[in-house]
């Protein structure tokens, strides 16, 4: 009997082990796709598609169920060519909007379109929906679904313990009778009771003791992860600014407000007399009454400024304390202009924007999209180190690696090299 019990029980050990594992690992592959995914649709999709809702293209959680996996992967690959192949699935599908051509993404590997494929199966994580209304912290780099995996586990362990308990105890009882044992019939106990019982077995106390420490620690593991990371911080502005409608509707260039992007380490937030190049003629008047917009007439409280007679009041001047949204730590040092010029062209191919597009989407998002600007990207040194990895720099025809080259051709003959050649005397190296 007790060979018996002990083979039983060295089997269930395995079996438990096995399930474990299998559950820990499908969970963290599935969230990890998920994540994956979302990272990818964000940088690369929602300049025409959304979840939930039509936009230049179809809402994908409506129609990508009815399409196969690999009518998928062929069309998000390179739709204009499985169009012109003639496929009737494809011919019909781009009839939905005649007027826009689905984007190709030839660098986009299978793997990368499954993942997107599996977070737009499990939509939006409704922790990250909660931190970007609330203005707190969210991540890409970390999945919720790890927790919930971590929980899926415990609970299956819980199950198989106590069939397999039940199961031992029952082939006891068997062989028990076999030979010819007696065997008394145990009390039937309250819930309460038994739960009491429970706790009083040392192998059991030790098992939940386990869980809850696994939990703990996977739970304070991914709080200690998103510290310091504030994808979807979107702060109360004192002016209701709109990029959807300026940069969208009106599509003002990025580089009309934010010229320092272009030239400087800072994109620089733009001062009010560049507001007032438009909105000294348009104060938006028709939905109020006849009466100036409120936001618009911030600008003018702020510059001293009355619209009637049109002249400044220079002691009635006061700041507008925005605030910022894209804050990087201060070791962290990020030029601008070095990635939306001298990089720009690597940058378009390896996000696949448009030519209508600007660079600044990479990194911000599809900002003429969004009513009030919040961060888009996590920021963090994995998500800009993944860029730097997989960004291919086009050095033909650049005048940064030309001048470098010019350097390194100079320091072969033993020719004198000054700082300055090499973009020394650029002020953000030495000014914040």
């Amino acid at each position: 009997m007790r060979n018996i019990s002990l083979i039983i029980r060295r089997v269930w050990k395995s079996a438990f082990m096995l399930s474990a594992l299998s559950v820990l690992i499908v969970s963290g592959t599935q969230a990890q796709d998920a994540a994956e995914g979302r990272k990818i649709f964000k940088e690369k999709c929602t300049s025409c598609h959304a979840l939930d809702r039509d936009l230049i293209g179809p809402a994908l959680q409506t129609v990508v169920p009815t399409k196969s996996e690999a009518f998928l992967l062929k069309w998000i690959n390179n739709a204009p060519a499985f169009i012109a192949s003639g496929d009737k699935e494809a011919v019909e599908a781009s009839k939905f909007n005649p007027n826009a051509e689905m984007t190709a993404f030839p660098s986009l590997t299978p793997e990368q379109i499954k993942s997107i494929l599996a977070y737009v199966k499990v939509g939006e994580p409704k922790k990250a929906e909660a931190a970007g209304a609330a203005g707190g912290s969210g991540s890409d780099e970390v999945s919720s679904f790890s927790l919930v995996g971590v929980i899926a586990v415990i609970l299956i362990s819980i199950v198989v313990l106590v069939v397999l308990g039940r199961a031992i105890k029952m082939l006891e009882r068997l062989i028990l009778q076999k030979q010819g044992v007696v065997i008394v019939e145990e009390e039937k106990v309250s819930m309460a009771a038994g739960i009491g019982q429970l706790f009083k077995n040392k192998k059991f106390i030790f098992f939940f003791i386990l869980c809850v420490v696994t939990f703990l620690a996977s739970f304070g593991w991914m709080g200690m992860w998103n510290t310091g990371v504030h994808t979807g911080y979107q702060p109360t502005q004192p002016i209701k600014f709109s990029h959807e409608l300026h940069a969208g509707t009106n599509q003002i260039d990025c580089q009309y407000c934010h010229a320092g992007a272009f030239e400087s380490k800072n994109a620089t937030i733009p001062s009010l007399n560049v507001c007032m190049n438009c909105h000294k003629s348009v104060q938006a008047r028709d939905n109020h009454d006849g009466n100036i917009s409120p936001e618009i007439q911030k600008i003018y409280n702020a510059l001293g400024y009355d619209a009637d007679k049109m002249t400044y009041d220079k002691s009635k001047e006061k700041p507008i304390e925005w605030v910022r949204v894209h804050n990087l730590p201060d070791f962290a040092y990020f030029n601008h202009s070095q990635h939306v010029v001298v990089a720009e062209e690597a940058i378009r191919k390896e996000k696949g924007l448009k030519p209508n597009e600007p660079v600044c989407f990479a990194c911000h998002g599809p900002v003429n999209t969004m009513e009030e600007i919040y961060q888009y990207s996590p920021l963090t040194m994995k998500w800009c180190i993944n860029c730097h990895k997989d960004t291919k720099l086009e050095v033909k025809d650049n005048a940064f690696y030309t001048k470098i080259i010019e350097a390194h051709e100079k320091i072969k003959k033993g020719e004198k090299i000054t700082p300055a050649a090499l973009g020394g005397m650029e002020c953000g190296k030495c000014h914040y």
